[in-house]
This record gives structure tokens, C-alpha cells and sequence, in this order.
């Protein structure tokens, strides 16, 4: 009778369907749950909790959680953060709902809050991804203040010593030479060059919700794009499974379509940790064991039952989780090399 069924099925040439293969029998719901990428994600989980424990949706905590980072002075996130090698700070943001809608920015100047913008593509435009002047514009255009294009003092420093240490002055097509200087792998105090709060939620209506936001690697090539603005990639979210956010090194990262990848590692019947896991040992076998040595990748990712997991490519990632049972508490993620 089951092999008769599955006939009939490759009769109408449905045999090639990825039909879910996870079961979820007797497993709790842990709702609401927020989390996310770094010890930033505490402050920003705490954000998105006075939402998800007042009956808010998903979305509404994402936005609102990571606007608390974007807020703040770092390195890799919001204004304050360290500009392109042509001394601009450009912020990639990008937000999905349970539904599939989803909006993002990339290269956006001047504007304090990218993921709301990304937000207002979702909601008010028929797009996904809106890039540079364009993206500034229609900012603009929905309310957005248009800041003054300063460097914070912690940015302007770590600028000079990277102009002065790479003796960067610009060359017409210095790219197709073939030299730099491009973004180093590591900041001054050796930590990677990238990072980026991304959050992902789980509300009490049983919906998911993502978010992610960055300024990118510092010092970058002026346009350059990493993952965290790309559906898929740095972020993806799918309410009959779950949903995955990365963070590190976005070029390769974009490689394997990273966040899809784990979302559908975890359509298979693995565990968000494991699903993670599977992703990185893809980003391995495609670029290869020698040349992951020197960059950074980290997932997290939760499924719709509240189940989370994270998995990097080294030491070093952590991602923050506020539920009942953990009052935003930090967690060290596991890793490969």
C-alpha cells in the first residue's frame, strides 16, 4: 500500500518533494524565547523580553531588541561603528516575519537605525533589498532623521592607525592589480573583524521573527556587501521549522547560503545545534580545511518548538537566551577547529 502510494505520487512527479521529516511528539513549546549572537545580544535580549512577555509579536521584539546595539558604540554595529577604507560608515540590516516577508538594507549612510528601515521595505514597498542612495532616500522619505556623517572617537582612532599602518591612498582600479589594502581578518586587539547582533524570537502565538544588523567588516572596500542584509544568508526564517542568523565572515557565509542551509538541516529532523553544526562542516568542505583557519562563522539558530542551538567554526562565539528557564543568560557555543 506504501509503495503503491509513492507511485502515484512519482506519477505526478512529486517523488522529488523534501517533505518535512521531523516529529516533535511529546516535545514542549518554550514560549516566548528570544535569542542572540554575542554578550551584545543580553542588553538586546532584555529589549525584546519587555515585548514577548507582554503577549508582543516576534517581530516587534527583533526590531526592537537590536535598535538597543545599533544604539550603542562598538565596532562592527550602528554609526559608532568603524567606517570602509574610505572612511564612510555604510550599515547592512535586514528582518523577516513568520509569513515570509522580509525587508533589508545594505550600504545605508547616515541613518541610525537600518533595521527599521529594513522593516518599513518589508511593510511599505514591494522589494526586498534596498542598496546606498537608494536605500538613504526612501529612509529619508519614511521619517528617518539623516544624522551628521561623523566617526565616533573610537572609530576615528582605529581609522587612522589603519590608514597609517596600511599607507592606503586611493588608486584608480587598485582592485585589479590585484593589492589592497583590503579589511584584515583581525582588529588591532585580535579579535575578528566582524560582528553583528542577530536575533531571533519565538513569541506566544507561536510565530517566529528574525533580525540582523551590522556595519560590516571595518575598513572594507567602499560598496562591499557581507551576508547579514541577504534572505538566506545571514538571516532566514521558516515558522513550519525554525530559523537560523549568522554571524563572521559574510562572503562565505553567502557561499553556501548559510541560514537556509541550517533551517533546512533542521526540515531534515536535526537539532538546531546539530543543523548549525552540519552548515559549518559545509562552509569547510567547500572552501577547504587550510583557508578556514584564519575567519570566523557562527550560527545560531531556534526551532518553533523553542528549541536553540549554536555551532562556530572556532572558539570564541557566544550568543545570549532569555526565556523562562534562563533569565538572558550567555552561552558558549560549541565549535569545529
Amino acid at each position: 500500500m506504501q509503495r503503491r502510494k509513492f507511485l502515484e505520487l512519482s506519477s505526478l512527479g512529486l517523488s522529488g518533494l523534501t517533505l518535512p521529516l521531523f516529529s516533535y511528539k511529546n516535545v514542549v513549546v518554550k514560549k516566548p524565547i528570544v535569542i542572540s549572537t554575542w554578550d551584545a545580544g543580553i542588553k538586546a535580549n532584555k529589549a525584546a523580553w519587555e515585548i514577548l512577555s507582554k503577549n508582543g509579536t516576534a517581530l516587534d521584539a527583533v526590531e526592537k531588541g537590536v535598535m538597543i546595539t545599533e544604539d550603542a558604540i562598538s565596532c562592527c554595529v550602528g554609526l559608532g561603528a568603524n567606517p570602509d577604507r574610505d572612511g564612510f560608515v555604510t550599515l547592512d540590516a535586514s528582518i523577516m516575519d513568520h509569513q515570509f516577508n522580509c525587508g533589508s538594507v545594505a550600504a545605508l549612510e547616515r541613518i541610525q537605525h537600518p533595521i527599521s528601515v529594513a522593516r518599513k521595505v518589508m511593510e511599505n514597498t514591494p522589494h526586498v533589498l534596498l542598496f546606498g542612495e537608494g536605500a538613504q532616500k526612501f529612509a529619508v522619505a519614511s521619517g528617518f532623521e539623516l544624522k551628521e556623517q561623523n566617526l565616533s572617537k573610537d572609530a576615528e582612532k582605529a581609522y587612522k592607525n589603519w590608514l597609517e599602518k596600511n599607507e592606503y591612498h586611493p588608486v584608480i582600479n587598485r582592485e585589479n592589480k590585484g593589492h589592497g589594502p583590503f579589511a584584515p581578518n583581525t582588529l588591532e586587539d585580535g579579535s575578528y573583524n566582524h560582528d553583528t547582533i542577530g536575533m531571533i524570537a519565538l513569541d506566544n502565538f507561536g510565530n517566529l521573527s528574525g533580525s540582523c544588523t551590522t556595519s560590516g567588516q571595518g575598513f572594507k572596500m567602499r560598496g562591499r556587501v557581507g551576508d547579514s542584509p541577504i534572505i538566506s544568508s545571514g538571516l532566514y526564517v521558516d515558522n513550519e521549522v525554525g530559523a537560523a542568523v549568522s554571524t563572521g565572515q559574510g562572503e562565505d557565509v553567502i557561499r553556501i547560503a548559510g541560514c537556509h542551509l541550517v533551517v533546512e538541516f533542521m526540515r531534515q529532523g536535526n537539532s538546531p545545534e546539530i543543523a548549525c553544526k552540519k552548515a559549518i562542516e559545509r562552509l569547510i568542505k567547500v572552501k577547504g580545511l587550510e583557508k578556514c583557519k584564519d575567519i570566523q562563522v557562527c550560527f545560531i539558530a531556534l526551532n518553533n518548538k523553542g528549541e536553540h542551538g549554536a555551532y562556530a567554526l572556532h572558539k570564541g562565539f557566544n550568543y545570549a537566551i532569555q526565556n523562562s528557564d534562563y533569565p538572558n543568560k550567555l552561552f558558549d557555543s560549541k565549535f569545529i577547529l
